[in-house]
């Protein structure tokens, strides 16, 4: 009796320790992925990471401490070989941890401005072509009398390849319309949730003549791919596509954010993606010197510079 509880006992030992030795090479591998995952996203932060001469409000590290508003301006950037190109598409996205909310102020690529360092009056989407990023920074920081924190830049064409990197997104389409004969690209687009590729979201974002609403309808559809991106990049089917993610975003992505402060927004900022909104900017269409303008009402700029 006394023989089989000592068998019985250098059995349990060895499944215990048999368990033990699994746990740690988990453990140990779980470690391993972790820092191999943590090196990935501070190699590609790293490539995302520009300077230029432009150093934003200034204080961004002790408005991140003190959880303070940030003003991040996204820029779609549409660059061709041989061309400096244009800012395609400007949104002024305002994240606010005291009531965890993400405002989006589109600026329409028509607005008549004062480009900064230039003094003279143009298309504000032609700031980037005269001066890059700095100019269109400055730019919209007198434009909206504003501090920015800090900018995102995305090559137009890169838009297809984060969203194939994500897997595809989904969006609530208001109208149903196809490209054929336009764009030529032969994609339809029905009305209501629709599923999105790469290529296709590329033309639901560029699409703007095949609405009523002009430029209006596609900053709604560009906000709209914003947002789906956010909130498929935050869901938990996700992080097998990581990889991915980040091979697309330190080729494509340009940033004067750094790797730490890119950890410490999504820490104390990440709650602001549950509470979207807009803000609306007023105007109208007018030809000046023959050429096509969309100019803001003055009572609307001043109601934006308010609520920002």
């Amino acid at each position: 009796m006394r023989t089989d509880r000592i068998k019985k006992r250098k059995r349990w030992k060895k499944i215990l320790l048999s368990g033990f030795i699994v746990f740690i090479v988990l453990l140990a591998g779980g470690l391993g992925y972790a820092y191999n995952l943590y090196s990935q996203v501070n190699q590609a932060a790293s490539k995302m990471h520009e300077k230029i001469d432009w150093v934003g409000s200034g204080n961004q590290k002790e408005k991140i401490e003190q959880k303070k508003p940030l003003n991040i301006l996204l820029m779609g950037v549409d660059e061709r070989t041989g061309d400096k190109g244009r800012s395609d598409s400007l949104i002024l996205m305002q994240l606010n941890p005291e009531n965890d909310s993400m405002t989006m102020l589109s600026i329409p690529r028509d607005t008549r401005v004062e480009i900064a360092g230039r003094g003279k009056m143009d298309k504000i989407n032609h700031s980037y072509a005269f001066g890059g990023t700095k100019m269109t920074v400055e730019t919209v920081e007198n434009f909206l009398d504003l501090k920015l924190d800090y900018y995102i830049k995305v090559n137009m064409e890169a838009l297809s390849e984060i969203v194939d990197a994500l897997g595809g997104i989904t969006v609530d389409n208001n109208l149903t319309w196809s490209d054929e004969g336009y764009y030529k690209k032969g994609y339809v687009y029905k009305k209501g949730e629709i599923n999105l590729d790469g290529p296709k979201t590329l033309g639901y974002v560029r699409m703007r003549h095949l609405d009523n609403n002009g430029d209006f309808g596609r900053q709604a559809r560009q906000r709209q791919v914003i947002n789906a991106i956010v909130d498929k990049g935050a869901s938990v089917s996700s992080i097998n596509k990581v990889d991915n993610i980040l091979e697309v975003l330190g080729d494509r992505v340009k940033t004067n954010m750094t790797f730490a402060e890119m950890k410490d927004i999504q820490s104390g900022y990440s709650g602001a993606r549950k509470n979207k909104k807009t803000l609306e900017l007023k105007g109208s269409g007018s030809k000046i010197g023959g050429v096509y303008y969309w100019v803001p009402m003055e009572d609307s700029l001043k109601e934006v510079k308010s609520s920002l």
